[in-house]
Parts: C-alpha cells; sequence; structure tokens
C-alpha cells in the first residue's frame, strides 16, 4: 500500500498502517505527558492510541470475517487516522449479506463497549455521563466512549458509512440494486446538509470535511451501482475494440506519434509476428522515451512487459474493477494467447452510455 507500511497479518489479511499514524500517535502522547506532567502518563498515552487502533482494527475484521463466509475475501486492511478500510475483492451480491457484512464492524463494537461498561461497574469506576474524551479521562472510559462513538458514527444512514450499506441492502431486499442505492445515496447527502448546518451553527469545521466525505461517498456509490446495473452480465466481447493500431518491437516511436497527432488511440499493444502480445507501450511511457530518447528508439525499449489482461468472456465488471485497483487504462483482450482486442476505459464509459440509453429505450417503449 502507498504510504503504508505493513504491520503483519491477522487471520490471513494483511494489515497496513499509515504513516500518519505515526504523527497521531505522538500527538496523543504528548497531550498526555503535557496534561499529566509525567512519563507514566506519557506511556498511558501511547497505549491508549495503540487501543484504539487495536479497536478499530476489530472493527475492519468484523467486516472481513464476515465477507469471508459469503466467500468474499479481504485484500488487505489499512489503519488510518479517520478509521480503517477493509478492501474486499468485491461487494455482497445478495442484499442479505451486504447487510450482515455493513452490521457486523459495529457489532464488534458494541460487544467492546457491553465488555468496557461491565469492568467500570465491577471496578466501580462508573459510566460516564458528559460523553467527552479528554487527555485526563481514564483509559477504561475512553474505550468505552471510543467504541459507542464508533457505533454511531458508522450507523449513520449515510455511505461510505456502514449505516448507509444497512440501509440500502434493507430497500433492496424490496427494490432493484440501483433505485435502493440512489436513495439511500439521497438520504446520506441529506445527512451532509445537516452536517454543513451544524457546522455553521456550532463553528465547528470539522463538520464541513465529514459533509464533503459524505456528499462525495453516497454520489460515488449511486454512480457505481448505477454502472453496475447496466452492466449486469456484459461480456467483453461485447464492449471490446475491435479495430485498433498494433506495434511490433522493432518499429521506432515515431510510428506511435503519427497515430496520436491522427487521434486514432493513445496506448498501443506490442505483439510479435505470431500475433502474441509482448507489451504495452502506454502513452506516458512513450512522452518519456521521446523526451530521453528521440523518435528513433525502438518501442521494445519503451514498452511495459507488464500489462493487465482478460479473456472475451470475462464479465465487463469484473475487468473494470480490476482495471480500477491496477490503475491500467488499457486491458489486453486475448484468446488462445493471440491478441483480439483491447478494453479501455473510454470504450467501457461508451459501452455504459449506449446500453444504460438502450435500457432507457426499452422501458419507454414498454410504458407507451
Amino acid at each position: 500500500m502507498k504510504w503504508s507500511w505493513r504491520a503483519g497479518s491477522l487471520f490471513g489479511i494483511s494489515v497496513y498502517i499509515h504513516w500518519t499514524f505515526v504523527i497521531l500517535l505522538g500527538w496523543i502522547a504528548l497531550g498526555h505527558l503535557q496534561a499529566n506532567g509525567s512519563v507514566w502518563q506519557f506511556v498511558v498515552g501511547v497505549v491508549s492510541i495503540a487501543v484504539l487502533f487495536g479497536t478499530v482494527l476489530l472493527h475492519e475484521l468484523g467486516h472481513s470475517l464476515m465477507a469471508r463466509r459469503y466467500g468474499i475475501q479481504t485484500k488487505d486492511i489499512t489503519l488510518l487516522p479517520i478509521g480503517g478500510v477493509a478492501r474486499l475483492e468485491r461487494m455482497p451480491d445478495k442484499p442479505s449479506q451486504e447487510f450482515w457484512v455493513a452490521i457486523a464492524g459495529p457489532a464488534v463494537n458494541v460487544v467492546l463497549a457491553i465488555i468496557a461498561g461491565i469492568l467500570l461497574i465491577i471496578f466501580g469506576t462508573g459510566i460516564p455521563t458528559d460523553g467527552e474524551i479528554g487527555f485526563r479521562t481514564p483509559p477504561l472510559v475512553q474505550f468505552l466512549l471510543v467504541n459507542i462513538y464508533l457505533v454511531l458514527f458508522n450507523l449513520l444512514p449515510a455511505f461510505p458509512m456502514d449505516g448507509g450499506r444497512v440501509l440500502r441492502a434493507i430497500l433492496a431486499s424490496k427494490l432493484p440494486y440501483a433505485q435502493a442505492t440512489r436513495i439511500a445515496a439521497t438520504v446520506g447527502q441529506a445527512m451532509a446538509l445537516i452536517f454543513v448546518f451544524a457546522g455553521f451553527m456550532t463553528g465547528n469545521f470539522m463538520l464541513f470535511f465529514i459533509a464533503l466525505f459524505v456528499w462525495l461517498g453516497a454520489e460515488g456509490e449511486a454512480s457505481m451501482a448505477q454502472v453496475k446495473c447496466v452492466l449486469g452480465d456484459a461480456r467483453v466481447r461485447e464492449a471490446m475494440i475491435t479495430q485498433f493500431r498494433s506495434l511490433s518491437p522493432q518499429d521506432a516511436l515515431s510510428a506511435a506519434v503519427d497515430d496520436i497527432f491522427s487521434g486514432f488511440q493513445q496506448d498501443f499493444p506490442v505483439v510479435d509476428h505470431m500475433g502474441r502480445i509482448a507489451g504495452i507501450l502506454t502513452y506516458t511511457n512513450l512522452i518519456k522515451a521521446l523526451s530521453e530518447s528521440g523518435p528513433r528508439l525502438p518501442v521494445a525499449n519503451a514498452m511495459s512487459h507488464e500489462f493487465e489482461s482478460c479473456g472475451p468472456d470475462d464479465r465487463v465488471e469484473d475487468v473494470l474493477r480490476r482495471m480500477q485497483e491496477k490503475g491500467a487504462m488499457t486491458v489486453a483482450v486475448t484468446e488462445n494467447g493471440v491478441l483480439t482486442g483491447l478494453l479501455t476505459h473510454g470504450n467501457v464509459s461508451e459501452f455504459v452510455m449506449v446500453r444504460s440509453a438502450l435500457q432507457q429505450g426499452r422501458r419507454e417503449v414498454r410504458v407507451g
């Protein structure tokens, strides 16, 4: 993970910690030291933040282990100052599965909060009523309050929080997936406006950042759901480009330049004399090679040997997800080792727009 380092693994899931964790760790530890004036309290501060991130990790493990029950693997978990992110290989297909995967994280925090409350009663500390966390707050009280806050915040019915997914799962049990997502996204954006209003009233600028986070998350989730619905079970052969320019390893870079100027394409598959793909000459690599070596450099010296490929019968949705994860702009479509087409972000977008228009047209005809 970029800007993160691997801290280990749990249940076969790699756990990464973002570098900003160190800054937060130092800030909280120093806050405890300044508030209490002893090295012991400095240590308490370090332990408190470690427990906080352990709590977030358990929250994300709740999602991951529940997803594993439905055959969905978790790629990794990254701990950030704002919480954690568990990257699932895909979202559950059934509303009931999405419900349980989404609710599993907050359920972990509920259990932890109950345990902390019981321990506070046993030790006679009592459960706090003001709900505020400070550097002088006892660690066990901090633990209780953090878990309560995580439950309340994550169960807000707004994407990308767990509550938004729970709401979508409940709606999707009765409505089409895209419609359920749009309703849940609208609820989330309404909550974002409430956050903005509350920010103005209280002067808490953090609420503005939360509002932006929620608004963009809701819109992004709705867009992805629409694309998922439109693509359906479409196969790569339906969307791929079959008329494209390919290069040989011996060609000069100038051959690609001519095609770029003509507006033909930007990424070029490089194939050998047998029609087998040997690499991809990306636009980025082309520009870099032109500036460093000039237009006469052979394509073989500038092409990338690492590239994404798929088969014509693969699902477009699956390939698109892989493209987004790997940051690939072009995927080579091969059949029996021979290049048969290309799939790019551009032509997938066009495919989605045309397919959406056709579906809309058919609905209007049925209504009419």
